[in-house]
This record gives C-alpha cells, sequence and structure tokens, in this order.
C-alpha cells in the first residue's frame, strides 16, 4: 500500500515556502562538517545553531534495514570501526565512534533517521541524500515515507540524489516529496524535477541555467559546499538555496553582502 500525498509541500516544484526566511536558503551540507564531524548530532545541532534554513544528511540502511545517517557505503573513513554499513546492524552501527578523528569533541554514534528528524525545528526542512540502490526498492521508499510521517517532517522533505531511479521510486510511492536531481556535467535543467543541483561551474558555463530551471517551474541550488567567495553570482542568478558546509560563515557573508537583513 503506498502513502496517500499530504497537501501541505513547504518544498514545492515552483518555491520554497519556508515563512519567515529569505531566500537563497542554506542548507547545512551534513550538518555544520567544518569544525565538527559530519552527520552527527553535534554537527546537526551546530548547523541548526547556525541559523541553517534546511538540514542535508545522507542516507544508507543497516543490515537490519535501519536508515542511517552515513555518506560513506563504508564506516572506514567517519569512525573507528571498518566494513560496508550494509553488512551491519544498528546495534554493531551504534557501538562505533563517528567521532574518533576528532579528539576534543566527544563520543558520537551513528545517528539514524528517526532521531534527525526529531531535531528538526518546525521551520526548517530537511534534505535527503539517497545514498544506494536500496532506495529502488518499493518496500525501502514505504519505510521512508513512513519514517517522515511519524516525526511530522515529510511535508518539510525534499530527496536528493545523483540517481534520477532512486528519485523516481521515492516519487512512485509519494508524489509529494520532491525530487532533487544533482548532476556533475550537465549543464541544461532536467524537466521531471523539482530542484536541480548542478555542479556550480555549470552556472558559468549556461548563465541561463537557472532562468530556464524557473522557467520549468524548479528550484536551483548548486552543488558547492563552499560557496561563499561565490554567493555573488548566485544571489545575482536567483538561486533558491545555497549549499554550505558552515552554514554560520554563510549567512554571515551573505549579509555582510546585502542579501540578508
Amino acid at each position: 500500500m503506498t502513502a496517500a500525498p499530504q497537501t501541505r509541500m513547504p518544498l514545492s516544484p515552483t518555491r520554497m515556502l519556508l515563512p519567515g526566511r529569505p531566500k537563497p536558503y542554506v542548507m547545512a551540507h551534513r550538518g555544520n562538517r567544518v569544525t565538527l564531524p559530519e552527520n552527527t548530532l553535534v554537527a546537526f545541532e551546530r548547523g541548526l545553531q547556525d541559523g541553517a534554513d534546511v538540514i542535508e544528511t545522507d542516507l544508507h540502511l543497516s543490515r537490519d534495514n535501519v536508515l542511517v545517517c552515513i555518506h560513506d557505503p563504508t564506516v572506514d573513513r567517519t569512525t573507528d570501526g571498518r566494513g560496508p554499513v550494509a553488512q551491519m546492524s544498528l546495534q554493531e552501527l551504534k557501538q562505533l565512534n563517528a567521532a574518533a578523528r576528532y579528539p576534543d569533541v566527544p563520543a558520537q554514534q551513528v545517528l539514524t533517521l528517526a532521531e534527525l528528524a526529531s531535531i528538526i525545528p518546525t521551520d526548517v526542512a530537511l534534505a535527503l541524500e539517497l545514498k544506494t540502490d536500496r532506495f529502488l526498492e518499493e518496500s525501502v521508499c514505504q519505510q521512508l515515507v513512513r519514517e517522515l510521517d511519524a516525526a511530522g517532517i515529510r511535508a518539510r522533505t525534499v530527496t536528493l540524489s545523483f540517481s534520477l531511479p532512486r528519485l523516481q521510486a521515492v516519487t512512485r510511492v509519494s508524489p509529494d516529496i520532491p525530487m532533487g536531481w544533482i548532476s556533475l556535467f550537465r549543464f541544461w535543467p532536467l524537466a521531471q524535477v523539482q530542484l536541480s543541483g548542478p555542479l556550480w561551474p555549470a552556472l558559468l558555463v549556461n548563465p541561463f541555467y537557472v532562468w530556464i530551471a524557473h522557467h520549468q517551474g524548479q528550484l536551483v541550488a548548486p552543488l558547492d559546499p563552499t560557496p561563499d567567495s561565490r554567493l555573488w553570482l548566485y544571489c545575482a542568478l536567483g538561486c533558491d538555496a545555497v549549499l554550505s558546509d558552515d552554514a554560520r560563515a554563510t549567512i554571515a557573508a551573505l549579509r555582510r553582502k546585502g542579501y540578508r537583513p
């Protein structure tokens, strides 16, 4: 059984509706990963403290089918463990320290999607990058939607991926969740998605990219986790959101340049 669409869509095909928050929205990339271990509770809490409009994270599934916030298919880079995420149970993942490479940061567990969703304020959106082909499975997409519903955040969620089929699989289960397609070498927005995330040089190669996307009823958030030196470009072109490894610094830069009150 597929989930019924919700009627309220703060992230819609034509605009982001985040009341009281000026564009371009700032999307905290894996939390604040400049000073804290990425995709951990402390990193996400810092991103919220920084004033981020959107929290971005990455999703894999554990061996026992729990949605967890981790970027890589293995735990090797970001924890003190080794091995594929998909071959570890949630209990095994929870025994790892995701802050092992940060001696001044208390130990951090691998976070579940449910744990992250529970701390997102009602005026902040959630962007979920689908990192595995498990999201091609209808049951996994249904599980994702159920968790978003349980947390009351489905209407403020957008999915992201380099894989269009993964996005489409979620859309078949929940057509109201906008799709955000990330691309590295495409200089023209893809028509069937609601948000385009081109690698930022695409906006130089095609300065009409944002105009075309808006004409197609899409949002644009360039793939650029260190955007501060290019904010003038993104604001001049009318980008809807910017990705940032350090939301506090990006928001401060937007204010200095007069793009935020």
